[in-house]
């Protein structure tokens, strides 16, 4: 089971270990290619001033507080965020509860009361676009001040691009949601991931067309309805296999069950049903439609797995170089 570190009110803050920090600030939906870049900026800071490199997070979204109705599904789980922060090279992760109390502090109590007095901010970084404090008053510049006042440096790293498309959480949500699952890797950094556990399916499958295993519909958002090359990972082995995965509502089958299903296909020999599993989106085969029979669909199953075959052995490794390259 993972742990992830407790969200902390800013009462809780008192109780964090009292060091000099460099601190990366942001929501970090995604942990794409953008916020790695932020991390990646604080290494010299974090040598200069002897002090790790501490990603400073916040939970819930901000927008779940103080715009429900615009708040966005996330990208990722918490527990992800918080493995893919420290994977890009954060030492230490604080996650910090946004709620009514942390909404209304002005930009100038947040800086002097958290960043400084509490987290003893030596060097701050953050994205071109951040905005904190009441109603968003804070900025880039607003911190730039700040920090001639009292003492701490200021790295602002600009909005990145990819193919003229920002570098930005919403920018591969848009992406997900209309299945470009390879351009909303290419920003990632990595292939789209959707994790739970593996659940019963109703059965189908297996007698009329191929078995597969079904994903528990995760809290984080999923590409648009259709068929995908994915690669499965086992959650307790670590086994890996390619497979195919169909997203939708099964229109084939009229069983009376409108619910989104995740289904998989495995490529290959599954040593016995995962309790839990990883599912990386590698490319869109096409969409999912309704076909005759149960019998029609197997066979366009069975193209789709050749298509899948020939773009796995192309895919093998998935790297940031093969990203790009594609």
């Amino acid at each position: 089971m993972t742990h992830h570190p407790p969200v902390l009110s800013l009462d809780a803050l008192d109780a964090v270990p009292a060091h000099p920090r460099v601190l990366a600030i942001g929501n970090f939906d995604g942990v794409h290619r953008g916020h790695q870049q932020l991390l990646a900026a604080l290494a010299e800071p974090a040598l200069l001033h002897a002090a790790p490199r501490c990603a400073l997070t916040f939970h819930p979204h901000p927008a779940v507080v103080v715009a429900p109705q615009r708040a966005p599904q996330p990208l990722i789980s918490l527990d992800e965020r918080i493995r893919l922060l420290h994977q890009a090279g954060a030492a230490e992760v604080l996650v910090l509860r946004f709620d009514e109390a942390l909404s209304r502090l002005h930009p100038v109590e947040f800086v002097t009361g958290v960043l400084l007095q509490r987290l003893q901010a030596r060097h701050i970084a953050i994205g071109a676009n951040f905005r904190f404090g009441h109603g968003q008053q804070g900025d880039a510049t607003t911190l730039a001040d700040l920090g001639q006042q009292h003492g701490f440096a200021l790295t602002c790293v600009p909005l990145l691009t990819h193919r003229r498309l920002p570098l930005s959480s919403s920018q591969i949500r848009q992406l997900i949601r209309e299945g470009q699952v390879l351009l909303a890797a290419r920003l990632l950094g990595r292939p789209l991931r959707l994790s739970g556990p593996v659940i019963s399916g109703r059965g189908v499958g297996s007698k009329q067309t191929v078995p597969t295993l079904n994903l528990a519909p995760p809290s984080t958002l999923l590409p648009a309805d259709g068929v995908y090359v994915t690669r499965v990972l086992d959650a307790d082995t670590g086994t890996l296999l390619p497979g195919i995965t169909n997203i939708g509502l099964r229109p084939t089958f009229k069983d009376g069950h409108p619910e989104r299903s995740i289904e998989t296909f495995v490529l290959g020999p599954l040593p016995a049903t995962p309790a839990a599993m990883h599912l990386d989106f590698l490319h869109r085969l096409r969409d999912e439609r309704r076909f005759d029979s149960p019998e029609a669909l197997k066979s366009q199953i069975l193209l789709d797995v050749a298509r899948a075959q020939t773009l796995h052995r192309r895919l093998s490794r998935w790297r940031p170089s093969a990203l790009q390259s594609l």
